[in-house]
């Protein structure tokens, strides 16, 4: 009976791990105009090199305004590896 409650709770937990680091990775496009609907609060990281080196442009879901989800624009720097 605990062997089969711990493997149980083993794969609950591994199927909740991989649930959250679907949702946790950032999407990373070429172009600004790839990005078709941006959420609210959903980031975008583009490298367009518009951004100094070592910086990539992060675009957000700011706000929604009359005309859709208003977006804000920033370099940030880049984390791990190209």
């Amino acid at each position: 009976m605990i062997l089969l409650f711990s493997s149980r709770a083993l794969f609950l937990g591994t199927l909740a791990s991989l649930a959250l680091t679907a949702t946790a990775r950032a999407d990373i496009v070429g172009r600004e105009a790839d990005i078709t609907d941006l959420r609210l609060g959903q980031k975008v990281y583009v490298d367009d090199g518009s951004c100094p080196a070592g910086q990539i442009k992060e675009v957000s879901g700011l706000r929604l305004g009359a005309s859709g989800v208003e977006r804000a624009k920033k370099c940030v720097d880049r984390k791990g590896k190209r």
